[in-house]
């Protein structure tokens, strides 16, 4: 604490004026003001209403932007649009302008703080000497003078409009800030219709069609793309007769095989009889290949390994001979477990290194995840293909707050 003298009853702090406060706070703190100086000395200065005018144009520009980022973000298009849909230019605009409208609002406000403390902060010199232990009465009422007198001399407090633009400008760039926020919020719930990313919900995917008598093949990803096509129009990509996912046989896997495979709906097949150079369903495949919790490994045990296998209680008919369907999407945090070694038979997530028994009914013998991987039930159809027999008898992937296992 200083050692000048603090002893003051409250009757004669309370006789002192602000500035008389000020400058004793000043004292008891051992703050030696060096230089001091006014940055508009004369009253009613025209500079001084120039830079205020200024100031207020600013604000009014990050009040504006902040308004026009919650105006793009909430009518403006965001759903995606492809090469050749409409309204394609407007989607083209929805993230470039998120970004100019957010970054005007933050910048504008950013150069009103810096403008307003060169324009209106009194240019100020001052040296304190450090001290420790608790503040008194004394300590208390000086120091409130002392920001008083800040935002005195700061001549915010008589700057009405500019006061109410700050505040306008500081409640709008919040909401930029928070709003993008709302995005990431989903309720888990709420259901639409199903389809191959399932109905919304955590406990299903697109292996739920099967639920409402959609015949799931297994379809194998080929990996193929748009291609280019001439017409009298010119050169373009098409993806007319194209089809990522075809039908899998048992015999076009070999033994100790793994192969990924999504669930293929009986009317988006467009392979082997069925096939047709003029229909597209490479969108419909790949929102199966998207589908956050479509992807299943498809394993081919060897005969010897087969004989070995210990079946979950109550999924004893879940395979089709050697051929063993576990959910690729880890119990842990949900990271695809995408290596399958023949040798030991384990199925193993890279991300943290979670083992699992394919001969144990996918059950966890290593790593973090605690939970067996779900077995998608399978058979072959009359034509030879495999397909779905069910759907998964339990959620797939890591654990939420409904799941029972």
């Amino acid at each position: 604490m200083s050692d000048k003298n603090n002893t003051y009853t409250e009757r004669e702090l309370e006789a002192m004026s602000n500035d008389e406060l000020a400058r004793l706070g000043t004292e008891l703190d051992d703050v030696t003001v060096a230089y001091r100086k006014e940055r508009f000395p004369v009253a009613n200065d025209p500079a001084e209403k120039r830079a205020a005018t200024l100031l207020n144009v600013w604000l009014t520009i990050a009040i504006v932007s902040g308004l026009a980022f919650l105006a793009v973000y909430l009518f403006w298009p965001w759903h995606y649009k492809g090469h050749g849909d409409e309204g394609l230019w407007m989607y083209t605009f929805y993230t470039p302008l998120l970004g100019l409208t957010a970054g005007l609002c933050i910048v504008s406000l950013g150069i009103y703080l810096v403008q307003f403390q060169k324009k209106f902060i009194p240019e100020e010199i001052s040296v304190q000497r450090r001290h420790d232990g608790p503040s008194d009465e004394v300590d208390r009422r000086t120091i409130t003078a002392l920001l008083n007198d800040s935002w005195q001399t700061s001549t915010l407090g008589r700057r009405k409009a500019m006061q109410g633009l700050l505040g306008v400008g500081a409640v709008v760039a919040g909401l930029v800030i928070i709003a993008p926020l709302g995005g990431m919020i989903k309720n888990p719930w709420k259901r639409r219709e199903m389809d191959y990313h399932g109905d919304g919900t955590l406990w299903t995917s697109g292996w739920t069609l099967h639920e409402k008598g959609v015949k799931l093949y297994l379809g194998r990803d080929t990996g193929a793309v748009a291609e280019e096509h001439t017409s009298d129009t010119g050169t373009h990509m098409t993806t007319q007769g194209i089809s990522r996912l075809v039908r899998v046989r048992p015999e076009d896997l070999a033994a100790g095989g793994m192969e990924t495979v999504f669930p293929l709906a009986e009317e988006d097949v467009n392979d082997g009889d069925k096939y047709d150079k003029k229909r597209d369903v490479y969108e419909h495949h790949m929102h199966s290949i998207h589908g956050p919790r479509n992807a299943v490994m498809l394993i081919r045990l060897r005969s010897q390994d087969a004989a070995r296998v210990i079946e979950r209680e109550g999924q004893e008919d879940f395979h089709y001979g050697d051929y063993y369907a576990y959910s690729k999407i880890c119990t842990h945090i949900g990271c695809p477990t995408s290596l399958y070694e023949a040798q030991t038979n384990r199925i193993l997530c890279p991300c943290h290194q979670s083992q699992f028994d394919a001969l144990h009914y996918g059950k966890p013998v290593f790593g973090p995840a605690a939970r067996a991987l779900p077995q998608l039930p399978i058979t072959v159809d009359e034509e030879g293909y495999l397909v779905a027999e069910d759907n998964f008898a339990e959620p797939v992937g890591p654990a939420f707050w409904e799941r029972e296992s």
